[in-house]
């Protein structure tokens, strides 16, 4: 078994690469070529690919592990579902007097972006996770735990690109300001101020990530063609 400074340190430092481009979405994660590249045993670099294969940015294939994205032509309609799935929760409250959001629920999940503001985290494309929990916590407080199962299911198709959203000081505190201005709005019933915010939020969210991953993607074929 690795040691966890190890298994951490090389799950960071190969996840970093596979957002960057430098490793490109053609080319096989073999466990000896990326234990001599960061410099380990095979085992850490075995840990790490089974938690980016868990996390979803890496595939197996018939072949063996490679990079995982997905088609840029299916992202646009990824997030369409997610955004009809997200504002729904809301739309239905808007709908329906005796539905409102759980206290219970968003009254924790608030407070602990209000830490996260007071002590803003690195930019870190692990925060992906976060996001996630703040917007199935948001829905979910909406009482339908359908729609929570099909956002999670879109999550997973979508996390690997939406970690490109992270990277950068001003996404972070962004991300964080308009986390806290939905959940407040939603407790204090402001319904369609809710909506238009997280509705703003998810879109803004949708353009950096293309532009970014389009970035990447880019980078990974100027890397490739160096190779050939």
């Amino acid at each position: 078994m690795a040691t966890g400074t190890h298994r951490d340190r090389v799950y960071r430092a190969l996840r970093d690469d596979l957002m960057s481009g430098r490793l490109g979405p053609d080319e096989r994660l073999g466990e000896e070529r990326l234990a001599a590249l960061y410099e380990v045993s095979r085992t850490p670099v075995r840990e790490a690919l089974a938690r980016l294969v868990s996390d979803g940015l890496v595939e197996r294939r018939e072949s063996g592990l490679f990079p995982y994205r997905p088609r840029f032509d299916d992202l646009a309609d990824l997030y369409e579902l997610r955004i009809l799935l997200e504002t729904h929760g809301i739309r239905r409250a808007m709908d329906d007097p005796a539905v409102r959001h759980d206290p219970d629920l968003l009254g924790p999940e608030l407070e602990r972006w209000y830490a996260r503001r007071a002590d803003l985290p690195e930019p870190d494309a692990g925060f992906v996770v976060l996001d996630e929990q703040f917007h199935l916590v948001v829905l979910a407080s909406s009482g339908n735990a359908a729609l929570c199962e099909s956002l999670a299911a879109v999550n997973a198709k979508v996390r690997p690109v939406r970690m490109f959203d992270y990277l950068t000081p001003d996404r972070m505190a962004a991300t964080v300001a308009e986390h806290i201005s939905v959940a407040e709005l939603l407790l204090d019933g402001r319904l369609e101020d809710a909506h238009s915010v997280l509705l703003d939020h998810i879109d803004t969210s949708r353009a950096v990530v293309i532009r970014r991953a389009e970035e990447a993607r880019t980078l990974a074929r100027l890397a490739q063609a160096v190779r050939d």
